[in-house]
């Protein structure tokens, strides 16, 4: 059974940080705990760590310190080597991994980068490891400057180097091909390759290759004058501002680096109003070079514009700053989480992971743990691809929820908002949204604005509702929403990050309304505790149910547990356990539960129970010893919004805990309600939760 997989590249450049990050998002969503190993890394600054080390460890939340995470740098590994102290290296590396392994149901490892000094030896470094490790291979190659024989022949040469070892080469992934040639690549290695290798091919994704502004200042070692929060701009290209203005705008091209010296008021301020302007490209920043910084007044003219880019001011003349700006090999960094998704949604698109996840591992991790459980969340929304309205364009959190959710390409999606307006607050936010994929509507602007109010009026009419009634409640963005869902425009809508919950609830129940075989909307929160995930519910919509609408809400949270992969065994909460307690309350939930008895049959419920019972193996064993539920609850329905609402806050803040939802159920079509303290994280979950009832939960 393999309990690792190795990470090996023969070149620099090689994208295989895409690898590592797409293979860690999908092992995560299979294994409960993944450890991520790096025996040889380059040098770092004292007070700094490795970059690969801590995106990794950053974005997944690894529970790994960082000096676990690696064994050697490479500087000590050469003076080993040198020393011919090469076997003291190899059992370094194999004592740390093996000490990971054994905390780990599985560990990625990632061979070296092929960068700096010491790049001659690599190759048969990264050979010998995993040899020692006892551990496959995925070897990632580019395609970058190459012919078709020179790729095919070199990877080829790659594979045999590991074979002639006894190492399993498990895939070979060529990564920076040209669109038009992944066929052709594939074709070619698998013509030479034995049949049991994988063979795939990524294309080249222009906006994982370039550098970020925040890539060029560290390079340079620039001083930020301005735009210190756009520092991940995407830099697509870079030209020297010397000639005139007006000649130099005919230059200009999108997401381009402006490099001209500090003297250049002129072009500076030219630059800066064309990126203001609808008529020119967006730019990514500015390089003054020269050491020259504008003048106080040019200064206080640009700190008066309303949209800033990074403006850098560097050491050394123009040619030669365009020189190594040019030399700039794009990294992914840990805050940069666009670029992160983008990689991972890239990996998930052109790589066979189902072939590749069962030759990783032939076992299946008991449980659901927190993130196999998001992972499987995202996967399942991917699937079958759906359409989610979200009726808050104007505000910020929204519109980088958006923006990451296209990057992740999880979901399809409509903006109510006016559209001026979100292209400003996009360039304030140096977020980008593709409007070929995101439709903005306008309510009122829209076409189907009069047929939506006409519907409106038709059900609603018998309340007293008017026509005129009806378009003024249609240029209500949450009404607005609500009628995309009712009339199949959109097929799920997630709102309340600026509105209340009975402001974006209302419309639902107004005409929308509840299934046929429901009486009453209810919520649920996934509690992503440490080693579980619990459904929590009602926390969110019903103030006081009844013992057979408390039956009903147990039910319905069952049966989303059970279809989001939970195995539901659900604790009818209260203040006491068994037929020990007395009184109304505790009555109501007894009642409730020996009606989900009766109209469910096949569920595992017990109640009245208490939440220490419910939980907790040792005091559920003790209080109700021949319980199915006790000690190992699931599902946990909680007799009153006011004891639910504050256990799941009270369970989120002293655990940290991440709180999915309120997901709503009973509802014909999916509408979901954000808290206004929502954060980004949260809406993208709701998003995905929702495209997930949307397929027919």
């Amino acid at each position: 059974m393999n309990k690792a997989i190795y990470i090996a590249t023969s070149e620099h450049n090689s994208g295989k940080s895409i690898i590592t990050l797409g293979l860690m998002s999908m092992l995560i969503g299979k294994t409960a705990k993944v450890g991520y190993f790096r025996p040889i890394i380059e040098d770092f600054e004292h007070g700094k760590i490795d970059n690969h080390i801590e995106t990794v460890i950053s974005h997944f939340k690894l529970d790994i310190a960082f000096d676990d995470a690696y064994a050697i740098t490479k500087s000590k590994l050469i003076k080993k080597k040198n020393k011919g102290k090469l076997g003291e290296v190899l059992d370094l590396i194999i004592e740390k991994y093996k000490r990971l392994e054994e905390q780990c149901d599985f560990v990625l490892v990632e061979g070296t980068s092929f960068s700096g000094e010491g790049t001659v030896i690599e190759l048969d470094m990264n050979v010998l490891i995993a040899k020692n490790l006892g551990i496959p291979t995925i070897i990632v190659g580019t395609g970058t400057e190459k012919t078709l024989e020179e790729l095919i022949d070199g990877l080829h040469l790659t594979y045999n180097s590991y074979k002639q070892k006894e190492v399993e080469v498990l895939a070979i992934i060529v990564n920076k091909v040209i669109d038009q040639n992944i066929k052709e690549v594939t074709a070619g290695l698998k013509a030479i390759l034995p049949t049991e290798v994988i063979v795939n091919a990524i294309p080249l994704i222009p906006s994982l290759d370039n550098p970020t502004v925040k890539e060029i200042v560290d390079v340079l070692d620039a001083k930020i004058l301005f735009g210190e929060a756009y520092l991940n701009n995407e830099v697509g290209h870079f030209s020297v501002g010397a000639m005139q203005l007006h000649n130099y705008l005919l230059h200009l091209h999108e997401n381009a680096l402006v490099i001209t010296p500090g003297d250049r008021a002129d072009l500076i301020l030219g630059v800066l109003q064309a990126n203001e302007s609808a008529n020119y490209p967006t730019i990514s920043g500015i390089v003054l070079t020269g050491n020259i910084v504008p003048e106080e007044s040019i200064i206080k003219l640009i700190e008066g514009l309303t949209s800033i880019v990074p403006i850098l001011a560097v050491e050394g003349g123009t040619y030669g700053i365009t020189n190594k700006i040019g030399s700039i090999k794009s990294q992914i960094y840990a805050d940069n989480t666009l670029k992160i998704e983008t990689s991972i949604n890239t990996f998930d698109k052109y790589i066979d992971t189902e072939n590749l996840a069962t030759k990783l591992s032939a076992f299946e991790a008991e449980g659901m743990t927190p993130k196999m459980f998001q992972y499987n969340l995202v996967k399942r929304a991917r699937k079958h691809r759906k359409h989610i309205v979200l009726p808050e364009g104007n505000d910020d959190r929204i519109l980088i929820a958006a923006s990451r959710l296209m990057a992740m390409d999880v979901v399809d999606i409509s903006i109510i908002g006016n559209k001026k307006q979100i292209e400003s607050k996009l360039i304030e936010l140096a977020i980008t949204l593709d409007f070929s994929k995101v439709d903005i509507i306008n309510p009122i602007e829209s076409s189907k604005y009069d047929e939506y109010a006409a519907t409106y009026y038709e059900l609603r009419k018998n309340k007293n509702v008017t026509i005129a009634m009806a378009r003024d409640l249609m240029e209500d963005v949450s009404y607005f929403g609500t009628m995309m869902v009712y009339k199949g425009d959109a097929d799920g809508m997630v709102s309340g990050a600026a509105h209340t919950t009975q402001h974006t609830i209302l419309p639902a129940l107004q005409f929308i309304k509840t299934k046929p075989n429901s009486s009453v909307v209810s919520s649920v929160f996934f509690m992503c505790l440490e080693d579980r995930v619990s459904v929590f519910g009602d926390c969110a919509i019903n103030p006081n149910p009844t013992a057979e609408q408390l039956a009903e809400i147990a039910i319905s949270s069952a049966d989303s547990s059970m279809a989001f992969g939970i195995e539901p065994k659900v604790a009818m909460l209260s203040y006491s356990s068994g037929a020990s307690g007395k009184g109304d309350e505790v009555d109501k939930v007894r009642k409730a539960t020996q009606i989900v008895r009766e109209k469910r049959p096949d569920l595992k419920i017990e109640g009245p129970i208490q939440y220490d019972a419910a939980v907790d193996k040792m005091i559920g064993l003790s209080k109700m010893p021949n319980s199915e539920v006790a000690g190992q609850a699931s599902v946990l329905i909680f007799p009153d919004l006011n004891t639910g609402n504050n256990t799941y806050k009270a369970v989120q803040r002293e655990t940290g805990a991440l709180a999915i939802g309120p997901m709503l159920q009973g509802l014909n079509k999916p509408v979901n309600d954000l808290s206004r303290g929502c954060t980004v994280d949260d809406i993208i979950n709701t998003v995905v939760i929702t495209a997930i009832q949307a397929q027919g939960l």
